[in-house]
């Protein structure tokens, strides 16, 4: 019994060591697969908006390790390297996740997702053309950062009248008020503008701005005088008399004038005074009729007959003051004198001549050739007054 119990025992011993084998056997066997496995991972550096972390991973491209890790991207996110690159050990895998953004164009909005880092990127990226004209808020190298909205106004050109000078033009302006402003053009209260402030802007649109001012001018006008002609019973007929030499008045007119673009439109007149009044020319007219009284004074009717007859004074042009006939006409104006053709009336003769009264003929002229006589007047004003006339003279013997 007791040999037994010892062989059961020596068994049991054999299979301990055996079962310890085995446990030692596969002990190992576990830790070289362990240790295999682990040799075939890599580390990656995986950085998502700026944050960074480090993973072990066995994926064969950048896109299955996003899988792997979870990381969902949309079409607009930017990752580096693409997600079709293959995976090595210490990579660094980049993730820009695309932003919303609300870009605005003369009032229609667009939603856009971008990486973008400035405004001028993300609109070339949207293909959005910006002229220099054009109002961009922010301006295009504003960074993004903290950015939602970008509002563009799109310039279009615009034809600018200004007090008659015509430019081309662009703007941005919402109203024709602000497109002055925007131009600095300043307006004053009575200026013109087509069309009106408040008509909203459009392209090709025509803005015209029109100067108006009011002005005062002031003219002095000439107030002519006036001959007053008044019957002089003491003067012979065919005779007058300056009494009061005439002077023309001055008047003063203010209006008040309308100029567009300094063109005068429209002048009306709103005062009128007498700076100086006119004096009245007075002119005393021959009224008394003189007949000749046939005595052995005065002589005897030799001949009479019709003659054409003019009139000069001692001031005429050419006129020396003494008659072909030796008289001093100058000196003594009053006298009474004709001109006459000697084959005609003989120098010397006394003569009445009608209208004129009695004379002595004792003057030659070079235009007075047969019927026809000049008489001396004191006064140019009295030649005048005398111009050409048919009187009848009666030669005295």
């Amino acid at each position: 019994m007791i040999a037994n119990a010892k062989k059961l025992l020596s068994r049991l011993e054999v299979n301990k060591r055996l079962v310890v084998r085995f446990t030692s056997a596969l002990i190992i066997s576990g830790s070289v697969g362990t240790v295999a496995y682990a040799g075939t991972t890599d580390k990656i550096t995986v950085e998502v908006d700026g944050k960074k972390q480090e993973i072990y991973t066995h994926a064969n491209t950048v896109s299955e390790l996003l899988q792997e890790e979870k990381i969902q991207v949309a079409a607009k996110d930017h990752i580096y390297p693409a997600i079709s690159a293959k995976i090595k050990d210490e990579m660094k895998v980049i993730v820009e996740k695309a932003k919303p953004f609300t870009i605005i164009v003369d009032g229609k909005e667009k939603q856009v997702q971008s990486t973008a880092k400035t405004v001028k990127d993300l609109l070339v990226e949207e293909h959005i053309e910006i002229s220099e004209h054009d109002k961009v808020y922010p301006s295009l190298h504003t960074s993004l950062e903290g950015t939602q909205k970008i509002m563009i106004q799109k310039a279009f050109p615009v034809t600018l009248y200004v007090g008659g000078q015509e430019q081309q033009v662009w703007s941005t302006s919402t109203t024709v008020a602000n497109f002055l402003k925007e131009r600095q053009v300043s307006l004053s209260e009575m200026d013109r503008v087509e069309p009106a402030l408040q008509e909203v802007m459009q392209q090709n649109m025509k803005v015209k701005v029109v100067r108006v001012e009011k002005v005062s001018d002031v003219v002095e006008e000439p107030i002519p005088f006036t001959e007053v002609r008044q019957e002089d019973s003491s003067l012979l007929k065919g005779t007058e008399k300056v009494i009061q030499e005439g002077i023309e008045g001055k008047k003063k007119k203010v209006f008040a004038v309308i100029k567009e673009d300094g063109n005068e439109v429209s002048r009306n007149l709103q005062k009128e005074e007498i700076v100086q009044e006119e004096k009245n020319r007075i002119v005393a007219v021959g009224k008394k009729e003189e007949k000749p009284i046939l005595d052995d004074a005065e002589g005897v009717v030799a001949n009479e007959f019709f003659v054409q007859a003019t009139a000069y004074s001692p001031y005429c042009g050419g006129c020396q003051g003494v008659s072909a006939g030796g008289y001093n006409y100058k000196e003594n104006p009053n006298m009474k004198l004709i001109a006459v053709d000697p084959r005609i009336i003989p120098l010397g003769t006394k003569v009445w001549v009608e209208g004129y009264g009695y004379a002595v003929a004792g003057d030659t002229g070079g235009a007075i050739k047969g019927y026809r006589i000049d008489v001396l007047m004191p006064t140019e004003s009295q030649v005048d007054a005398w111009g050409r006339k048919q009187v009848k003279i009666k030669v005295l013997q």
